[in-house]
């Protein structure tokens, strides 16, 4: 637990957050989270039978190994998604959430003035908010402002597989706030993970990226040691990119 991942009162070792829609059954999902080695799960609680009583996707999942993270997707105003967020705590037993408030339908980009107003709201009633938010640092030091536990700025647009595609502005981010920055949306494949890790980012949240692989056991694998391997590369420390060669070994002395 020396290198641990923190977010408001909980703690967790892996660094890896997994999403659990578009797998090709329920039966792939459940091999493909035990693979990621994540222990933080999310549900979209819009699209999923929160019944007990019927059939769920609840049911593959055991929520004695995993938090549950419920999430505000295919919410397009703040009402909306402040509602969703109650109903997936009420049904849920949770006061975390991934509070997301889309835009536009085509890029699926945040609303992020819809955003700011249904965070205070959630902040406010005790929710652990998490939002889905631009690459954007002054949005990410407001969301910070208002006491959500962590930002999530993304990618790339959600499903696209494009990979980070300004890690400018996620650098900057990471100088910006004190809370947790974790990656969302956008990551295709290893190498992408790996960077977002080697930036200095606190953590990753993917869905497509494992559920839509061809793959998506062995894609879940990969992520889990991307991620481990860029976590342990930022800690160790890169070395300094160079215009020209430097010998590997010293060349004094030589005769």
């Amino acid at each position: 637990m020396s290198d641990t991942l923190k977010i408001a009162n909980k703690e967790f070792k892996s660094r890896l957050m997994v999403g659990t829609g578009k797998y090709p059954s329920n039966e792939i999902m459940v091999k493909a989270l035990e693979e990621s080695g994540s222990q933080v799960v999310t549900v979209a609680v819009r699209r999923v039978n929160l019944d007990r009583s019927k059939e769920s996707l609840l049911d593959y999942i055991d929520l004695k190994r995993y938090t549950l993270l419920p999430n505000t997707a295919g919410c397009y105003t703040a009402q909306d998604a402040i509602r969703t967020a109650r109903l997936g705590r009420e049904a849920l037993g949770t006061d975390f959430v991934k509070l997301e408030v889309i835009g536009d339908e085509r890029t699926l980009f945040p609303d992020n003035e819809a955003l700011l107003e249904a965070a205070r709201v959630l902040v406010k009633e005790g929710f652990v908010v998490l939002p889905y938010t631009n690459d954007d640092p002054i949005m990410a030091r407001k969301l910070e402002d208002i006491g959500c536990a962590a930002v999530m700025p993304l990618a790339a647009p959600i499903g696209s597989g494009l990979g980070i595609r300004n890690p400018y502005n996620i650098r900057i981010i990471l100088e910006t706030v004190r809370i947790p920055v974790i990656v969302d949306a956008g990551v295709g494949t290893a190498s992408d993970a790996a960077i977002a890790m080697e930036l200095g980012c606190d953590g990753l949240l993917m869905n497509t990226g494992i559920a839509g692989a061809k793959d998506p056991v062995k894609m879940a694998r990969a992520m889990k040691l991307a991620i481990e391997a860029g976590r342990l590369a930022y800690e160790a420390g890169r070395i300094q990119k160079k215009l020209y060669g430097t010998a590997s070994s010293p060349i004094e002395g030589i005769i």
